[in-house]
């Protein structure tokens, strides 16, 4: 906790703790201080300033006071009279800083007074609320601040900055602290431990966003990404050095990357109207211009370190008056009409050479050790045929310049990267890539093309090998690190995980690292060491040192340490079920902090039922503790058609836009109920986004089980979604494969909720983004529209200058605070919270 009385976001958690007597009038009890500062009167020049004013003793009070949660030291309990103690200052005057938390169990209107004789400043989260400017002589006679606040549930941090007079007529200074809120039915309880969790912890703070290691594995650099209240949610950048050899720890303020081979940062600057390459050693930090003037464009530095890969866009929009012709669905976007073409740019002589051209967009994949060849793809639009592009890889060798094709007009491989030695090539894909070299259903079935496999083409003859089709996780990213290692970081289940795959033994090996979500992972070229960024369901971005060969970690960062360190959370358990078909099903479920296994609580079920799982994250769009703390029970599930649990199951996704996953959501939910007498099986929610927010919908449709659902950014009408979003028709290239609105009218009109709007009785929140580009925003428009006209139970929340996530750090939480008093008006029958914010609802 940092107390800087600057504005702070209100905090939201569960409420009546365990062993408090719940009440709706507090008289404070204890209160921690940091240490007294000594303040004392200017110098005086003159009597008066230039508008004729006397300096008063009340300008001390509004001294500058900082101090944070380490500083608070000291402990003032209150005396059977209620009021709390503490000493006075010894010389002329001193600054005191009090602090004590205060929890409410649902959304409140609170009276706070403090009565004492001295001036003094009252703060709610930060933010100054009122102040006393009056001097009384003896406590008998002390005066009150007092002032009106709104709380949302959970733990409220107040502070009182008090001006403490040596000349005092009495030889103690007091306080007399009372909380009390206007609705005697409110649960007020005074906690001087751990506080609950909160959405501002979520947003704020300083997270890992990636690690790179040296190519000899001596130095790491990790960069990190910081969000502050303090000036309205606006994040900054910044890297760190790590030395693995000293621990040594440098800050930078600049964006580097490691060169290919040699030990050295590079970053690039502008130098008199020229961009420069910058080479800095990261032993020494001095630098050094590698070139003085390399082109604009991103770029790739060859492993030779001789010359620069660089890629320049070019556009041919020529079309002016205000009737525009499409000339593809993808012409909506922004650039439809630019192009990429390569060059190549030597660093020694500055000869910049032209390697692409044409009418299609060229893409680099990867240069070769030796530097000699490069991998390239040439794609372009395939209108007729799923998923609607097409590519060919190119190799070009750039001494006789002389360009082979490895693979032409495949619809389903992704990406490529040559082994060490040159001879092999990886590549990523979908299972149908290559004519199903990877593909691993029962004939019939279409598969989930966002399941991803791993190809390896040897060079010499162009044979293609699915390395990964008996593999169920799902490969994300991958790196060769020798000529039979290769790095994999996968989806397994709702874990992200690292493998090793052996090329000679073709054998996967599962790393046991210390993080359920690996974000990054960044072996050496040289040496046995390599850096990785992860997270797990209950901490946030943590970085760590692995030896690879004995398999050794250090923890080398944790910013979230200390912050976190405040919080309390709730236990997170596993919990799985058998489908009445006889497939498994996963889960987890989260319990409220100092959870009572003999008390009812409401439920919230969280899924996602589209192609991805529920990552083990704490830091999420829809932060599970945070709904835990609040005062429920959290259940999320990984129902059918999800990748990271093998290609059959992943393809269950396919042409299904409902069926199965919400009979799976509803069995698992009933199982959940059953199995746990804690749950209160009449106040059940449901929530989920995108897809999911397209699953709210259609699980109205289909069960009344659910007392309130929230919808955000859903889909209700999947044929308006397939032909007026980005990208509905590529999406449902995946998601209904061969399926059109002309071809399976069942599919898009039975499986689409709007057209099965009478069903829903489920009072029902729509949140989207009115800037939305992915799931138009038509698509919550037209099912509000449809239950109104019903006369159903339905809100709709719109929110300006947002797309399919919502961004902008105070409407982040202005709509999950909205999200959160939704559940709280018919969950936990407390609708004040809703009325508060949405007073003509």
């Amino acid at each position: 906790m940092k107390i800087n009385l600057l504005p702070a976001a209100t905090a939201l958690c569960l409420l009546a703790w365990e062993g408090a007597a719940a009440q709706s009038k507090l008289s404070i009890s204890k209160v921690r201080a940091a240490a007294p500062v000594a303040v004392t009167f200017p110098f005086m020049t003159d009597t008066t300033n230039l508008k004729g004013e006397k300096f008063e003793e009340k300008t001390l009070l509004e001294t500058a006071f900082l101090a944070e949660k380490q500083d608070f030291k000291d402990e003032f309990p209150a005396d059977t009279s209620r009021r709390i103690f503490f000493p006075k200052a010894k010389k002329d005057c001193e600054l005191r800083l009090f602090s004590f938390n205060v929890n409410a169990d649902r959304y409140a209107k609170l009276t706070v007074s403090v009565t004492a004789p001295g001036m003094l400043e009252l703060y709610v989260d930060g933010r100054k609320e009122t102040s006393k400017t009056t001097v009384e002589d003896s406590l008998k006679n002390a005066k009150t601040a007092k002032k009106e606040i709104a709380v949302n549930p959970g733990t409220t941090e107040f502070s009182v900055k008090y001006l403490s007079r040596a000349a005092a007529n009495f030889p103690q200074e007091s306080m007399l602290i009372e909380v009390e809120a206007k609705d005697s039915t409110v649960n007020l309880t005074e906690y001087n431990g751990k506080r609950l969790i909160r959405i501002s912890d979520i947003a704020e703070g300083t997270k890992i966003q990636g690690g790179s290691i040296s190519p000899n594995g001596r130095f790491i650099v990790l960069s990190y990404n910081t969000v502050g209240v303090a000036k309205g949610g606006s994040s900054s950048h910044y890297a760190e050095l790590y030395d693995t050899k000293t621990g040594r720890r440098l800050y930078m303020d600049k964006t580097m990357q490691w060169m290919p081979t040699s030990n050295k940062l590079y970053y690039t600057a502008q130098r008199d109207n020229s961009r420069a390459l910058i080479g800095v050693d990261p032993e020494t930090m001095s630098e050094s211009v590698i070139a003085a003037d390399i082109p604009a464009g991103d770029f790739r530095i060859a492993p030779s370190e001789q010359f620069l890969i660089y890629t320049v866009k070019e556009s041919f929009e020529n079309r002016k008056g205000d009737l525009l012709i499409l000339k593809s669905p993808e012409d909506r976007q922004e650039g439809y009409m630019d192009r990429r073409y390569l060059y190549r740019y030597d660093l020694a002589t500055g000869v910049n050479r032209r390697l692409t051209y044409g009418r299609h967009t060229t893409s680099l994949h990867d240069v070769s050790r030796d530097s000699r060849y490069l991998l390239f793809t040439v794609s372009a639009e395939l209108l007729t045929e799923r998923p609607f592009r097409k590519s060919s890889l190119l190799m070009l060798d750039m001494e006789t310049l002389k360009v082979d094709t490895l693979w032409k007009d495949e619809k389903f491989a992704y990406s490529s990267a040559f082994s060490p030695n040159g001879q092999k090539i990886l590549i990523m894909g979908a299972p149908e890539a290559f004519d199903g070299a990877a593909l691993n259903v029962p004939p019939g079935i279409v598969p989930n093309s966002y399941e991803r496999e791993a190809f390896i083409m040897n060079v010499a003859d162009r044979r293609v090998e699915g390395i990964s089709k008996d593999f169920d996780p799902s490969i994300g990213r991958a790196v060769w690190r020798s000529d039979d290692e290769i790095y994999m970081t996968v989806t397994e289940a709702d874990y992200e995980n690292v493998y090793r795959y052996s090329v000679a033994k073709k054998t996967f090996t599962k790393l046991s690292l210390q993080e359920d979500v690996i974000r990054s992972f960044s072996p050496a070229k040289s040496g046995a060491t390599a850096v990785y960024v992860g997270v797990s369901a209950s901490n946030s971005t943590r970085a760590y040192a692995c030896d690879l060969k004995s398999g050794k970690q250090t923890l080398i960062s944790d910013p979230s340490k200390e912050r976190l360190a405040d919080v309390t959370l709730g236990e997170v358990i596993e919990w799985n079920f058998t489908a009445s078909d006889g497939t498994p099903i996963s889960g987890r479920y989260y319990l409220p902090p100092n959870f009572d296994a003999a008390k009812k609580y409401p439920l919230i079920v969280y899924y996602y039922g589209g192609t991805h799982p529920t990552a083990r994250q704490l830091e999420h769009s829809y932060p599970l503790h945070v709904y835990a703390s609040l005062g429920y029970v959290v259940y999320t599930l990984q129902p059918s058609g999800t990748i990271g649990f093998g290609q059959e199951f992943s393809a269950r996704h396919v042409n299904a836009w409902g069926k199965r996953t919400a009979d799976e959501i509803i069995e698992g939910v009933k199982k959940f109920t059953a199995e746990h007498a804690f749950v209160n099986e009449k106040k059940i929610g449901c929530i989920g986004a995108s897809y999911g927010g397209f699953m709210t919908m259609y699980l109205q449709t289909v069960t009344d089980m659910f007392t309130a659902a929230v919808s955000h950014a859903g889909i209700s009408s999947i044929a308006s979604y397939w032909g007026e979003g980005y990208w509905g028709y590529s999406y449902s290239g995946a998601a209904s494969a061969g399926s059109f609105p002309w071809n399976n009218r069942e599919l898009y009109i039975e499986q689409s909720p709007l057209f099965n709007a009478d069903k829903v009785k489920t009072p029902l929140l729509l949140l989207h983004g009115m800037e939305d580009t992915n799931v138009p925003i038509g698509e919550s428009i037209q099912m509000y529209t449809a239950l109104k006209i019903l006369g159903r139970p339905v809100e709709f929340i719109r929110v300006k200058g947002e797309n399919h996530g919502i961004a902008t750090y105070k409407r982040r939480l202005e709509w999950n605070y909205s999200i959160y008093a939704w559940f709280a008006r018919w969950l936990q029958d407390s609708p004040a919270w809703w009325e508060s914010l949405y007073p003509d609802s």
